[in-house]
């Protein structure tokens, strides 16, 4: 008995939904991206962030174009990353948010360049910006990472399917 092939409709007549939909199948990490910016410390709920060199230590991840917290992080230079436990499902919500009050609540660290770190992280990066290339509405950034803390005990904050998850 042979299988029938079904034609799939072309890409171009599918909708952002419905790629979007695909792609949150695939589970990632959450991290807090912040700076030390001009105007005060800012921040942002990630998790396009991936791991890209050991040799020489290079991480990156994806924003918005039009994302002002972005261009703020991007006038600094260089930025941290916290990676959220489980339990930080609350501070991943609110850097995501436009206009919240995401540094109150949660005790913070200066890292050894002067961005702001979740105490509480499971781990951490500080880095400095290495290249910012185009890539549709969204820029890849790639960063240097200076230093970084030893791994933290604790189930990472997953993101999958729209929603906050455990590994387990």
């Amino acid at each position: 008995m042979m299988a029938v092939q079904t034609r799939l409709q072309p890409a171009e007549l599918r909708d952002q939904r419905s790629l979007r939909d695909t792609l949150g199948r695939y589970p990632t990490g959450v991290v807090v991206i912040t700076a030390a910016a001009a105007d005060g410390p800012t921040g942002m709920t990630v998790n396009s962030f991936t791991s890209v060199s050991l040799d020489p230590p290079l991480i990156a991840f994806c924003p918005k174009r039009s994302s002002t917290t972005w261009a703020q992080i991007r006038r600094a230079g260089g930025f941290a990353v916290s990676l959220l436990r489980l339990h930080h499902e609350e501070i991943a919500r609110r850097f995501a948010q436009w206009g919240a009050d995401r540094f109150s609540g949660h005790e913070w660290w200066e890292s050894p360049t002067g961005h702001p770190l979740l105490a509480e992280a499971i781990g951490w990066l500080d880095t400095t910006i290495e290249s910012v290339s185009s890539a549709g509405d969204h820029e890849i950034v790639v960063a240097r990472v200076l230093d970084w803390s030893a791994p933290g005990e604790g189930e990472p904050l997953v993101f999958f399917s729209g929603g906050y998850r455990a590994l387990s």
